[in-house]
């Protein structure tokens, strides 16, 4: 047996998809270390009152940033994986980027001073939608380099961007200083990161100079952005969907149900990272596989990582549901104590998550964006009715979180209706998902009830470890 796990193991270490992305993995662990230690210190030095002015801000400026790219990422990666492009090409689109960049820094302070009337938080939101510029301009340059595959660079610079931020936040300890100065010094890191990508970040020659020596008319990004305007619409949803929560609660419950929710979300966000990384490397296969028509090839590596998400999901939703309750009081202190029951809440998520994510890349890959705008407005629009409604008859967050387990779920459903129908999948792979993972969940949750949570959740996936390998359900080539 251990042979066997040992010899797969290298077969493992031989894959292209493994070799591909645990650098990547690693080197996120790094920076999300450092990120969650700057999160853990802002939570513990500033008031609930502050830290939730920090917190809406924050995703006030996340909220547009997700539309100040016109959701364009996904496209301009397609067209660089296909036929060669000179400089003069993404010179323009860091251009366009550039004067996106700065028209919705702008929006986003006129969402700001709409939404919210104390001075705090509409200080903190101009401080922070400068870096909507810096993102776009940065966003560019990863685009670059997942379509080149040179993603290191990208998380070198990363991750030292996190250190760096940590830093700030540590000097907190030797001289508090206000909320407003933090931000105002976390905006000079970006620069410098920006600076940092330029330089040596990108996978092609690229500076500010080059930039502004390109042009671009408005007959380009209107083409542009007319031709791709799905992307617009699914980059946008995307973040909402998961932060429009947090301006239903700050308008509803309180500053301090925000913070709480925030700081379950930030747990869950660490969850997100792998799937996300690993699509870095998966999302320029597939849509290489499926433009050269190899369609029974992408097919199987689509199967083949389907399995390896499923799996990450289970992993997550059970180590969060099980050690939730030890790890944030005692990282987050024991002001926080209602973040526990809501971070548990919210992994049920995790389950549907990362097979989300892979099916959304197959179906773009397809050429089937429309479609995957689609189902993601239909998701968002069930997440806030659900949201809404629910949050005015029952005063909890709990309320929230049912409503994103929905839509997401629904919005994994209509995909596999669509994979179904296009020979991608086939309706017993679906149930097959659906039935295991529900099975596997509900008895992992029963016996939380019974047994000791360290020995449940070690002997719990030795056993389902021990049934994949015999039953050689995950594939190693």
């Amino acid at each position: 047996m251990i042979k066997t796990i040992q010899a797969r193991a290298e077969i493992l270490g031989r894959s292209s998809l493994f070799k591909n992305s645990s650098w990547g993995i690693i080197a996120q662990a790094s920076q999300t270390l450092f990120i969650t230690l700057f999160f853990i210190i802002v939570a513990r030095i500033y008031s609930t009152e502050i830290f939730a002015a920090y917190i809406i801000a924050n995703i006030l400026y996340q909220l547009v940033s997700a539309f100040s790219t016109m959701g364009l990422s996904p496209w301009f990666i397609r067209e660089l994986s296909g036929p060669v492009h000179d400089n003069r090409f993404v010179n323009s689109f860091f251009r366009l980027q550039l004067w996106l960049g700065v028209a919705f820094y702008l929006v986003s302070i006129g969402i700001g001073f709409t939404l919210y009337d104390d001075k705090l938080t509409r200080v903190i939101t101009m401080l922070f939608g400068v870096n909507i510029i810096f993102d776009n301009i940065i966003n560019v340059v990863k685009c670059l380099n997942i379509a080149y595959n040179d993603q290191k660079k990208t998380f070198l610079i990363l991750s030292i961007e996190s250190f760096l931020k940590f830093l700030a936040a540590a000097a907190l300890f030797i001289y508090p200083f206000s909320i407003e100065i933090l931000a105002f010094v976390l905006i000079v890191i970006r620069f410098v990161s920006l600076n940092l990508f330029l330089k040596m970040g990108a996978s092609v020659e690229v500076s500010m100079n080059t930039i502004r020596q390109s042009r671009i008319n408005y007959d380009t990004i209107k083409s542009v952005i007319f031709s791709n305007w799905p992307f617009i619409i699914i980059g946008g949803i995307s973040i909402i969907n998961w932060r429009l929560a947090n301006i239903v609660i700050s308008k509803t419950l309180g500053r301090a149900e925000v913070a709480n929710y925030e700081i379950a979300y930030k747990v869950f966000s660490i969850a997100q990272i792998i799937p996300i990384i690993i699509s870095t490397t998966v999302f320029p296969k597939i849509v290489k596989l499926y433009s050269s028509n190899e369609l029974s090839s992408f097919k199987s590596f689509y199967q083949r990582v389907h399995i390896y998400y499923m799996f990450f999901g289970l992993v997550a939703f059970t180590f969060a549901y099980s050690f939730s309750n030890s790890l944030i009081p005692w990282l987050f202190g024991t002001d926080y104590l209602d973040s526990v029951q809501l971070t548990q809440q919210m992994f049920f998520t995790i389950l549907v998550f990362p097979t989300a994510l892979l099916q959304a890349n197959v179906l773009v890959a397809m050429r089937a964006e429309r479609y995957d705008m689609i189902l993601n407005v239909v998701a968002l629009i069930v997440n806030a009715l659900i949201c809404i409604i629910g949050i005015h008859y029952i005063r909890s967050v709990f309320v929230v979180n049912v409503a994103i387990f929905s839509s997401f779920l629904l919005f994994r459903i209509l995909q596999d209706v669509y994979l179904i129908k296009r020979g991608v999948s086939t309706a017993a792979e679906a149930f097959s998902f659906y039935t295991a993972s529900a099975i596997l969940v509900t008895s992992y949750v029963w016996l939380t009830s019974f047994v000791n949570i360290y020995l449940l959740f070690v002997t719990f996936w030795l056993f389902v470890i021990i049934i994949i390998v015999k039953t050689k359900k995950i594939h190693f080539r």
